[in-house]
């Protein structure tokens, strides 16, 4: 008797699996712009809004008295803008200021941040300390710089009297104004700059100083030649943020003197003050919006003109 072995019979194929509905496609693709649409929505509404109304206001004559009477001038409020003597002092004033701010801030701030990147005793101590000024509201740093500067009782005078050098009116010179309001500037900022180039710093790898060490570069040689080329990405966004903060300086030239003029010869007047000025002192709305609109346009020149030069220095350097 033969035995007819048999083949296994194989399993049935699986049914096949349930499309996404609909629904659940369209839930995946716009599931994205969900998450960014509260963004957008709230840029839309107190960010392009009043851009585009500024604009708008700019080319009418708008009282603070009566907003709701406006009266056609075209572009003649930007040519009384640039016929106007004392908007040129306030974007010389600008210029000047943000120099004097910008420069040693992040000057002071690279060697505060190198400082730190130091193995040291108390190191996160130091490292939370140097972002206090940054925590100090506006007023409150510039009343105490206002007494420190003080022309009869002021702390910087008396010690220049101890050096032998007769007192200086902070407040009434235009260089002394100009350096009082940007030291309180420095002040504020400095630290909060060192602790963005702490944090560029400790992305450069370690294995570039090392290898630095071994070719016995020193500590100078490795910070010229290691960090700033590591640094250099973050040195071009501080660069256009402060560039940015000091176009739009307000805060520290209004409380220094408590002057929306900017001096009695509006020698620390600067674009900010100027259109406030406008705006608020002479209830030109239209002529104030007029203003926004150019120190909005100076800043995209500003930054673009930062933008092209590191392009450039980056091309130069792909092509060595």
């Amino acid at each position: 008797m033969t035995l007819l072995s048999t083949a296994p019979t194989p399993p049935p194929p699986a049914p096949p699996a349930p499309r996404a509905s609909a629904a659940r496609r369209a839930r995946r693709a716009l599931g994205p712009y969900a998450y960014v649409a509260p963004f957008f929505a709230l840029f839309a509404a107190f960010g392009l809004f009043p851009l585009l109304y500024t604009a708008f206001v700019s080319l009418y004559r708008v009282e603070l008295q009566t907003p709701g009477e406006m009266q056609w001038r075209g572009l003649d409020n930007y040519a009384a803008l640039f016929t106007d003597t004392y908007f040129w002092t306030s974007l010389r004033n600008t210029f000047t200021i943000g120099v004097l701010s910008t420069v040693p801030q992040l000057a002071m701030a690279l060697g505060l941040a190198h400082l730190l990147n130091y193995r040291m005793r108390a190191r996160t101590f130091f490292r939370t300390a140097v972002l206090l000024p940054y925590a100090t509201s506006v007023a409150a740093a510039t009343l105490v710089f206002a007494q420190l500067f003080g022309r009869d009782f002021g702390v910087a005078n008396y010690l220049l009297g101890l050096a032998g050098i007769a007192p200086v009116d902070w407040q009434t010179g235009t260089v002394a104004s100009q350096l009082a309001v940007s030291s309180i500037v420095v002040w504020r900022w400095t630290g909060y700059n060192a602790l963005i180039y702490l944090a560029g710093m400790q992305t450069i790898p370690a294995e570039l100083y090392e290898a630095a060490e071994l070719d016995g570069a020193s500590r100078w040689r490795q910070f010229l030649h290691v960090t700033l080329p590591g640094l250099r990405p973050t040195i071009l966004f501080t660069t256009v943020v402060s560039t940015i903060g000091a176009t739009q300086l307000f805060g520290e030239p209004l409380l220094f003197e408590g002057s929306v003029s900017g001096g009695i010869s509006h020698q620390y007047q600067t674009l900010g003050l100027y259109m406030y000025e406008q705006g608020w002192g002479f209830f030109h709305l239209g002529r104030a919006a007029a203003t926004a609109w150019v120190t909005f346009l100076l800043i995209l020149a500003l930054v673009g003109a930062n933008a092209l030069y590191a392009r450039r220095r980056s091309r130069q350097e792909a092509a060595r």
